[in-house]
């Protein structure tokens, strides 16, 4: 039943955004954050297994595909190392919903402002170093600068909106989480993985044979992350505080404030359900660029040993 099957190969085609949203729902799905270590790590055998052609007996192509989902859920596709559990995409409906909801929720005082969106960046820290290209190393004096300044960045802009909007509608005012948010990911994404585009990143042809390494291809892979990113964040920051706004007029919210904080929660996950694998699947994990498009002395150096062979280059964007 397993006879020439090929793990590797996507189950959906990844250059349709439709294929790409069918993967990232399997492998961003809550559930896998509860999936136990050693569970993962039978996956992941099984998986290197099947690699070197040495597939259990009795295995079924579909043991296999969910094989693959836990290790793809679960372990960086560069290292092939275990991510830590809050780092990875299956804990963004869990935790992503906690955070957004009490930032929407606690927007009203200064304090408050500061500990959510202190709290949000060092979880979102921990997010972009764990799903960063493991192939460029980023030393612990980097990721602290990466982590002051956009937690600075996150900052600066709420609290220096928070007091501006003051007199604004208050509508204006629940949107200023998304605006710290949006800013401090045009940050940390770039600064965390700063080693990405100072040296490079490892850059192959469509055999996966290694070329060199291209800042260019950094600049396109982070780019379209942050894009991503705050994708991921906009519909539920931006539309359930018109939601919450509209609800909070009437009679019986009022009597129920308490319960406020937890609804916006609820309600976060629902959006970031879909929104989670619809931004991961916005752009193809294994991007491409044009060799036109290269430094000229990488493309020079590709040419000169291939010739026209090589279109184009492919590099993990990271997510």
């Amino acid at each position: 039943m397993t006879a020439g099957f090929d793990i590797d190969a996507p189950r959906w085609d990844q250059g349709t955004f439709a294929g790409r949203l069918r993967h990232f729902l399997a492998i961003t799905d809550p559930r896998l954050a509860l999936v136990p270590e050693a569970e993962l790590d039978r996956a992941k055998a099984l998986v290197d297994g099947c690699r070197a052609g040495l597939v259990p007996p009795g295995s079924s192509r579909e043991q296999l595909r969910y094989a693959k989902t836990l290790y793809d859920s679960a372990f960086h596709p560069d290292s092939g190392e275990r991510m830590n559990l809050l780092g990875r995409m299956s804990f963004q409906v869990p935790g992503g919903m906690a955070l957004t909801g009490c930032m929407l929720q606690f927007y009203r005082t200064v304090p408050a402002v500061v500990f959510w969106q202190w709290v949000n960046q060092s979880f979102n820290a921990i997010v972009n170093y764990t799903n960063r290209n493991a192939a460029s190393p980023i030393s612990l004096r980097q990721i602290a600068v990466a982590y002051v300044t956009a937690t600075g960045t996150a900052l600066a802009t709420a609290v220096g909106l928070n007091l501006y909007t003051k007199r604004a509608p208050p509508l204006v005012a629940r949107w200023v989480p998304f605006a710290a948010v949006a800013a401090a990911n045009c940050v940390n994404i770039p600064m965390m993985r700063q080693q990405e585009i100072i040296n490079g990143i490892t850059v192959t042809d469509g055999d996966n044979n290694e070329l060199g390494c291209s800042r260019r291809a950094a600049v396109k892979g982070i780019a379209q992350v942050v894009i991503s990113r705050i994708t991921m964040a906009a519909p539920g920051m931006i539309i359930l505080p018109i939601i919450m706004e509209r609800l909070e007029k009437f009679p019986f919210m009022k009597r129920i404030r308490v319960l406020h904080g937890p609804l916006q929660v609820l309600l976060c996950g629902g959006f970031l359900l879909f929104m989670v694998p619809a931004a991961c699947a916005l752009f193809p994990q294994r991007c491409s660029l044009a060799l036109a498009d290269l430094e000229p002395e990488l493309r020079a150096s590709i040419v000169a040993k291939h010739g026209d062979k090589v279109p184009y280059v492919c590099f993990n964007k990271g997510l």
